[in-house]
Order: structure tokens, then sequence, then C-alpha cells
């Protein structure tokens, strides 16, 4: 449902600390998933949540410019919302027969 726009690289925060060398060499590695990375943009920032291998091949070849997916949770979310209120979450009674911290 969300297009692919190109993105820059060097504009990509990689949100994995371990590259597999036989998915980054492997030919079929998209063959049953999606042939675009996938991003989310939050408070500014791309965030790459899957694709590390295709943005590394991309890099290996001297492109500076991918095609990915971006969820932009920036758009989605207002700047002012920080998270729930917390006034709003009703108080559960304790469970009967449970000790209370």
């Amino acid at each position: 449902m969300i297009p692919p726009r190109q993105i820059r690289l060097d504009t990509l925060v990689t949100t994995k600390s371990e590259l597999a060398l036989d998915t980054l060499l492997a030919d079929d590695s998209t063959f049953y998933g999606d042939l675009f990375p996938h991003a989310v943009q939050w408070q500014g920032e791309l965030y790459l949540e899957d694709g590390l291998h295709r943005a590394l091949r991309a890099a290996l070849q001297q492109r500076n410019v991918i095609h990915v997916r971006v969820l932009d949770l920036d758009a989605l979310i207002p700047p002012q919302a920080t998270g729930p209120d917390t006034a709003a979450i009703q108080v559960q009674p304790p469970v009967p027969g449970q000790p209370r911290d």
C-alpha cells in the first residue's frame, strides 16, 4: 500500500547490529519478500527496518540512492502527542488471592 520512493543511503539509520554474509550474497534474497527495503520516518530520522542487505548491496555497487517504502510516522502522529494520557487509563482491581507488591 505504500509506494516506494528514492532515498539517499546516507540518510538511513540502520536498526540491525549484525550482517549475515550468506543473505548478502544470496541471489534469491528477495524471492519470498518485498523487492524494496522498508523504513520508518520518526522525528525526522529515517530508520531502516528491513532491507539492510539490499541497501548494502546497493552501496557496494556504488549507488547512493535506493527505492524504499517509507512509513511516515511524523505525518501520522502529531508532534505534541508524546504518549497516552495516563489519567484516562482505568485502574484495575487486584486479582483475588495474589500478593500485592
